[in-house]
Order: structure tokens, then C-alpha cells, then sequence
């Protein structure tokens, strides 16, 4: 369903990640930390996965695997495609690829802010496992959430 991004995906990746996260930048007063990112590295160690929809890039995942987790660092959306349940389609293949690597967990952070994220992600099974400061900025806090695999 998702396509390993290749180094010619660079820039698709950066547009598809700045138009997802772009709206929360005047509500938290900076940059989410995925619109910061360098992904050059990231599709060269193959943590980027893109999911097209009709031709065109719709979505994505940056997932890290560890050796007891996956760690999910990002989900994008294209605003396009709000609210067509891409970003659930987008967690159960993220569990997919957790389970054919063998990985007994999910786990991912996000901002205290981001409410309608943390809801899905709950609905979707995962548990907040604790809250902390943003290292980064100190006045954003940070929700860890994980989620078992069967």
C-alpha cells in the first residue's frame, strides 16, 4: 500500500510534510519539529514511506525501527485528503510493517496541542504512556503514546 520513498521523493516529502503540519504553525508559535526535519537521510536509511492516492502523493509514514518498537516519528496527510480516514489507513499499516519486522510495539510522540490527533490515536488503541517537556522548547509538552501488537 505505501511505497518506500525514494531520493528523487525528497521534495514531494517536504511539500507533502509542510502542508500537513503548515496550519499549526500560528497556533503553537513555531514549527511542528517534522516540518524541520532533513529527510534526505531519512529516505536514505529507508524510513520514509509514501502512500499515493490516484497518482498522487497522498500521504506519509517515517517510521524508525528499534530493536523492541517501531517508532512512528511521522504522519502527513495532504489537506486534500482530510478527512477520508487516510491517516487510520496509514496506522494499520504502520502496525502491518511492526508485526512482519517482528516489533511487539508502536510507539510515537506528539504535541499536548495537537487534541484531534491525540483522539484519533487513542480511538485507534494507543495509550498516552507519559508527558514531558519539549527539549527543543520548553513550553510545548510532549505526549508519549504507544500501542501493543498482537
Amino acid at each position: 500500500m505505501l511505497r518506500q520513498a525514494a531520493a528523487d521523493d525528497l521534495e514531494t516529502v517536504r511539500r507533502l510534510t509542510m502542508a500537513a503540519y503548515g496550519p499549526y504553525v500560528a497556533e503553537f508559535g513555531g514549527e511542528p519539529l517534522p516540518m524541520r526535519e532533513d529527510y534526505a537521510p531519512r529516505i536514505a536509511n529507508g524510513e520514509v514511506w509514501l502512500l499515493d492516492i490516484d497518482g498522487e502523493p497522498g500521504g506519509l509514514a517515517v517510521l524508525e525501527r528499534h530493536a523492541d518498537h517501531t517508532m512512528l516519528f511521522s504522519i502527513a496527510v495532504s489537506p486534500d485528503h482530510h478527512s477520508r480516514g487516510i491517516g487510520r489507513t496509514i496506522l494499520g499499516w504502520v502496525e502491518d510493517k511492526t508485526r512482519e519486522w517482528g516489533l511487539p510495539e508502536v510507539r510515537l510522540y506528539t504535541n499536548a496541542r495537537m487534541e484531534r490527533n491525540i483522539a484519533i490515536y487513542r480511538a485507534f488503541g494507543f495509550r498516552e504512556t507519559g508527558r514531558r517537556p519539549n527539549p527543543y522548547r520548553p513550553e510545548w509538552v510532549i505526549v508519549d503514546m504507544a500501542k501493543q501488537i498482537a
